[in-house]
């Protein structure tokens, strides 16, 4: 099946150029805040307010700790259970298996057989 595309090529001057196309790099910029940097906290500050407001948070929701330690971690990629939750997971595999072999000899020494 055969389908037909036109194509458009739109060309501009060299003085038009500059007047069409943005050739600033504003999306790489970070967004300005709409709070003047003097009147935000310092961390210092941020987390005395936090001390003060630390039992008003709610435990979870929006605006709760919880919020708090998912972009926390999302921030800085911090995953500190991974590591043991994989031990953890293979150790009880490794005793699953252990308990599964144990059954079947106690199973095969009552049928008065062993293998």
């Amino acid at each position: 099946m055969e389908t037909k595309v036109n194509l458009n090529k739109e060309v501009f001057a060299k003085l038009q150029y500059e007047q069409v196309i943005d050739t600033s790099f504003s999306q790489l910029v970070p967004p300005t805040s709409s709070i003047p940097e003097e009147q935000l906290p310092t961390v210092e500050e941020f987390f005395q307010d936090y001390d003060a407001l630390f039992f008003q948070i709610p435990k979870a929701g929006e605006n709760s700790h919880e919020t708090l330690i998912v972009s926390s971690t999302d921030y800085i990629g911090y995953q500190p259970l991974n590591d043991e939750i994989q031990a953890l997971t293979e150790e009880i595999t490794s005793l699953r298996t252990q308990l599964l072999e144990s059954r079947q000899q106690l199973a095969d020494l009552a049928n008065g057989g062993s293998n």
